[in-house]
């Protein structure tokens, strides 16, 4: 247990940092120059009390994933303009997950900064702490220049943008592309379960979710699977290592738990055919390979 211990402290280190914080005028010194387009002097700030009054339903989300505010700009060309809104969250596995519950099917995969979809109007991306939606009123398409921009922009944020490390511990055979998602409150439909960080499988025709739970400390993650297995009416006198949850909502959920770290698999429909044991233990083996490396 001496590496994952080690791990626990890394990963602490590493899953609560911030970046300086950033004003909204440092924010809007950040955006790169682009021939032809010119930066408006106007910005918009909006924080956590008049969220609502720009974006509305959508607010809640951003709430729950630490949003702090977001600042919004413009680049104008004649009576064209691109918008540009950054949305600074308390840190980078905030925005990552505002990131992911945002993305679409429907849009294009980019390399700026640690991951951008868009199309020829519009572009999304995360880096740092922030999570940046861009769009464009232009009849024309503009895609290369909000690349211009979500490229430059990435790397005046955080030239190192990357997933959040606890990302690295997940298996690779058979997981979806760009799926990995963190979920901050509610998982699974249960209040008592939050912080998780999840990715989504396909193997031999089988489909499963594999997640990770990162309750704070080794009390809260007690705390959390005996709320859970209360609710499942289950023994709650467990400790750590395998565990089996008969949820009644999503079936059969496997879990092995290690200090702060609830690990997890699950289908959704709801039966225990996914070979839970052997998937762990990969994990565990991507735990040991990870903690080597720092």
């Amino acid at each position: 247990m001496k590496f994952l211990r080690y791990l626990l402290l890394t990963a602490a280190a590493c899953m609560g940092q911030t970046l300086n914080a950033q004003t909204p005028a440092q924010i809007k010194a950040m955006l790169p120059e682009v021939p032809e387009w010119k930066i408006a002097g106007q910005i918009e700030v909006f924080g956590p009390e008049n969220l609502w009054d720009r974006i509305n339903g959508a607010a809640p989300l951003f709430l729950e994933n630490n949003f702090r505010e977001m600042t919004s700009m413009q680049y104008t060309k004649g009576e064209e303009y691109i918008t540009v809104q950054a949305y600074r969250h308390a840190s980078p596995v905030d925005a990552f997950g505002m990131y992911a519950s945002e993305r679409s099917s429907g849009l294009k995969f980019f390399p700026y900064g640690a991951e951008a979809q868009g199309d020829d109007k519009n572009m999304y991306f995360f880096a740092g702490n922030i999570y940046v939606k861009m769009w464009s009123s232009a009849p024309e398409d503009l895609s290369e220049v909000l690349g211009q921009i979500a490229k430059g922009f990435a790397a005046n944020i955080d030239p190192e943008a990357n997933y959040p490390k606890v990302l690295q511990v997940f298996p690779e055979n058979g997981k979806v592309a760009h799926s990995e998602a963190y979920i901050s409150s509610s998982y699974l439909g249960h209040e008592f379960l939050h912080s998780a960080y999840t990715a989504d499988y396909r193997q031999d025709g089988r489909v499963f979710q594999i997640f990770v739970i990162d309750a704070g400390s080794k009390k809260e993650a007690s705390d959390m699977l005996s709320k859970w297995l209360s609710f499942a009416g289950q023994s709650q006198d467990s400790g750590e290592g395998k565990l089996l949850v008969k949820d009644k909502y999503n079936g059969d959920v496997q879990l092995f738990w290690t200090d702060r770290f609830i690990i997890g698999i699950f289908s959704e429909d709801g039966n225990a055919k996914v070979d839970g044991d052997n998937t762990l233990e990969d994990i565990s083996d991507n735990l040991t390979r990870l903690v080597t490396a720092f």
